[in-house]
Protein backbone atom coordinates (compact mmCIF):
# COMPACT_ATOMS: atom_id res chain seq x y z
CA UNK A 1 0.00 0.00 0.00
CA UNK A 2 2.88 2.61 0.89
CA UNK A 3 4.57 1.58 -2.45
CA UNK A 4 1.41 2.61 -4.32
CA UNK A 5 1.16 5.74 -2.48
CA UNK A 6 4.43 6.88 -3.41
CA UNK A 7 4.36 5.75 -6.87
CA UNK A 8 0.88 7.82 -7.21
CA UNK A 9 1.93 10.93 -5.52
CA UNK A 10 5.74 10.42 -7.87
CA UNK A 11 3.27 10.25 -11.11
CA UNK A 12 1.43 13.54 -9.45
CA UNK A 13 4.58 15.37 -8.69
CA UNK A 14 5.86 14.88 -12.20
CA UNK A 15 3.21 15.21 -14.09
CA UNK A 16 2.19 18.76 -12.31
CA UNK A 17 5.10 20.15 -13.97
CA UNK A 18 4.25 21.36 -17.61
CA UNK A 19 1.32 19.06 -18.46
CA UNK A 20 -0.35 19.57 -21.32
CA UNK A 21 -3.09 18.01 -23.64
CA UNK A 22 -1.01 17.15 -25.95
CA UNK A 23 1.21 15.23 -23.48
CA UNK A 24 -1.49 13.55 -21.82
CA UNK A 25 -3.40 12.48 -24.81
CA UNK A 26 0.14 10.91 -25.92
CA UNK A 27 0.62 9.30 -23.02
CA UNK A 28 -2.80 7.16 -22.71
CA UNK A 29 -3.43 7.08 -26.45
CA UNK A 30 -2.06 3.68 -26.72
CA UNK A 31 -3.34 2.22 -23.07
CA UNK A 32 -5.82 -1.39 -23.58
CA UNK A 33 -9.61 -0.28 -23.43
CA UNK A 34 -9.03 3.43 -25.39
CA UNK A 35 -10.40 4.91 -28.06
CA UNK A 36 -8.92 7.89 -29.04
CA UNK A 37 -8.68 10.17 -32.09
CA UNK A 38 -6.85 13.90 -33.33
CA UNK A 39 -7.40 15.62 -36.29
CA UNK A 40 -4.20 16.52 -38.16
CA UNK A 41 -3.14 19.06 -40.67
CA UNK A 42 -3.99 17.27 -43.96
CA UNK A 43 -7.11 16.52 -42.47
CA UNK A 44 -8.63 19.77 -41.44
CA UNK A 45 -11.56 19.90 -43.94
CA UNK A 46 -13.02 17.18 -42.02
CA UNK A 47 -14.36 19.49 -39.09
CA UNK A 48 -15.82 21.71 -41.91
CA UNK A 49 -18.26 18.34 -42.67
CA UNK A 50 -19.44 17.79 -38.94
CA UNK A 51 -22.78 17.56 -38.21
CA UNK A 52 -24.89 20.95 -37.87
CA UNK A 53 -26.01 20.26 -34.80
CA UNK A 54 -22.52 19.68 -33.21
CA UNK A 55 -21.04 22.42 -35.17
CA UNK A 56 -23.85 24.73 -33.58
CA UNK A 57 -22.92 23.55 -30.31
CA UNK A 58 -19.30 24.15 -30.54
CA UNK A 59 -19.12 26.84 -33.18
CA UNK A 60 -15.59 27.31 -35.16
CA UNK A 61 -13.02 24.25 -34.53
CA UNK A 62 -9.22 24.47 -35.93
CA UNK A 63 -8.18 21.65 -33.35
CA UNK A 64 -9.65 18.72 -32.09
CA UNK A 65 -8.44 15.81 -29.77
CA UNK A 66 -10.96 13.06 -28.10
CA UNK A 67 -9.83 10.28 -25.59
CA UNK A 68 -11.83 7.72 -24.49
CA UNK A 69 -11.33 5.00 -21.78
CA UNK A 70 -13.24 1.93 -20.95
CA UNK A 71 -12.88 -0.56 -17.86
CA UNK A 72 -10.71 1.41 -15.62
CA UNK A 73 -9.53 0.56 -12.06
CA UNK A 74 -10.24 2.76 -9.00
CA UNK A 75 -6.65 3.70 -9.24
CA UNK A 76 -6.18 4.21 -12.68
CA UNK A 77 -9.15 6.95 -12.83
CA UNK A 78 -8.37 8.74 -9.66
CA UNK A 79 -4.86 8.73 -11.78
CA UNK A 80 -6.26 10.14 -15.25
CA UNK A 81 -7.98 12.81 -13.09
CA UNK A 82 -5.10 13.91 -10.97
CA UNK A 83 -3.46 14.60 -14.45
CA UNK A 84 -6.38 16.47 -15.73
CA UNK A 85 -6.06 18.64 -12.73
CA UNK A 86 -2.52 19.11 -13.61
CA UNK A 87 -3.03 20.07 -17.04
CA UNK A 88 -5.88 22.25 -16.73
CA UNK A 89 -3.74 23.93 -13.70
CA UNK A 90 -1.19 25.28 -17.08
CA UNK A 91 -3.47 28.59 -18.33
CA UNK A 92 -6.80 27.70 -18.18
CA UNK A 93 -10.03 28.64 -16.08
CA UNK A 94 -12.29 26.70 -15.14
CA UNK A 95 -15.86 27.31 -15.84
CA UNK A 96 -16.99 24.33 -14.47
CA UNK A 97 -15.37 21.92 -11.88
CA UNK A 98 -17.79 18.79 -9.78
CA UNK A 99 -15.74 16.31 -7.98
CA UNK A 100 -17.79 13.96 -6.57
CA UNK A 101 -17.03 10.43 -5.22
CA UNK A 102 -19.10 8.83 -8.47
CA UNK A 103 -18.35 11.29 -11.17
CA UNK A 104 -15.94 13.82 -11.41
CA UNK A 105 -16.74 16.52 -14.65
CA UNK A 106 -14.45 19.29 -15.54
CA UNK A 107 -14.90 22.28 -18.17
CA UNK A 108 -11.72 24.38 -18.67
CA UNK A 109 -10.86 27.14 -21.22
CA UNK A 110 -8.93 29.53 -22.31
CA UNK A 111 -9.71 32.78 -23.21
CA UNK A 112 -9.30 35.61 -25.43
CA UNK A 113 -11.61 38.47 -24.50
CA UNK A 114 -14.69 37.38 -24.83
CA UNK A 115 -14.20 33.90 -26.85
CA UNK A 116 -12.68 31.05 -25.97
CA UNK A 117 -9.91 29.92 -27.95
CA UNK A 118 -9.17 26.37 -26.07
CA UNK A 119 -11.42 24.04 -24.07
CA UNK A 120 -10.89 20.93 -22.30
CA UNK A 121 -14.05 18.90 -21.42
CA UNK A 122 -13.62 16.07 -19.12
CA UNK A 123 -15.72 13.67 -17.46
CA UNK A 124 -15.16 10.53 -15.45
CA UNK A 125 -17.63 8.01 -13.80
CA UNK A 126 -17.01 4.63 -12.67
CA UNK A 127 -17.73 3.57 -16.56
CA UNK A 128 -15.35 5.38 -18.50
CA UNK A 129 -13.79 8.52 -18.35
CA UNK A 130 -13.81 10.85 -21.51
CA UNK A 131 -11.67 13.93 -22.69
CA UNK A 132 -11.93 16.70 -25.09
CA UNK A 133 -9.14 19.05 -26.44
CA UNK A 134 -11.00 22.22 -29.08
CA UNK A 135 -9.37 24.70 -30.41
CA UNK A 136 -10.82 27.42 -32.30
CA UNK A 137 -13.26 30.37 -31.37
CA UNK A 138 -15.99 29.04 -29.40
CA UNK A 139 -19.33 30.80 -27.56
CA UNK A 140 -18.36 30.19 -23.79
CA UNK A 141 -22.34 30.12 -22.97
CA UNK A 142 -21.96 26.61 -25.18
CA UNK A 143 -18.96 25.14 -24.06
CA UNK A 144 -20.47 25.43 -20.57
CA UNK A 145 -23.49 24.10 -21.29
CA UNK A 146 -21.44 20.70 -21.50
CA UNK A 147 -21.96 20.53 -17.61
CA UNK A 148 -25.12 19.04 -18.29
CA UNK A 149 -24.72 15.30 -18.66
CA UNK A 150 -27.23 14.92 -21.44
CA UNK A 151 -25.69 17.63 -23.22
CA UNK A 152 -22.56 15.94 -23.04
CA UNK A 153 -23.68 12.57 -24.07
CA UNK A 154 -25.38 13.93 -27.04
CA UNK A 155 -22.02 16.47 -28.18
CA UNK A 156 -20.04 12.52 -27.89
CA UNK A 157 -22.50 10.52 -29.44
CA UNK A 158 -23.24 13.07 -32.55
CA UNK A 159 -19.57 13.92 -32.68
CA UNK A 160 -18.40 10.15 -33.00
CA UNK A 161 -21.37 9.09 -35.52
CA UNK A 162 -19.92 12.26 -37.40
CA UNK A 163 -16.45 11.92 -37.28
CA UNK A 164 -16.84 8.31 -38.01
CA UNK A 165 -19.13 8.79 -41.54
CA UNK A 166 -16.15 11.28 -42.64
CA UNK A 167 -13.36 9.13 -42.36
CA UNK A 168 -14.79 5.50 -43.05
CA UNK A 169 -14.29 4.99 -46.85
CA UNK A 170 -17.45 3.78 -49.06
CA UNK A 171 -16.60 1.08 -51.24
CA UNK A 172 -19.74 0.87 -52.89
Amino acid sequence: MKKIYISFSLCFLLLSCGSSFQGFYNNHKADMGTTSFQVPNFMKALLSQISPEVKYTIGNISDLKYIKFDALSKFKQESLIAEMNAVTKNGYTDIFRKNDVDNTRIISVKELGALVTDAIIFNSSKNETTAYYLQGRFDPEKIKSFSDEDVFNQFSSSLMQSYQSNTNPSFN
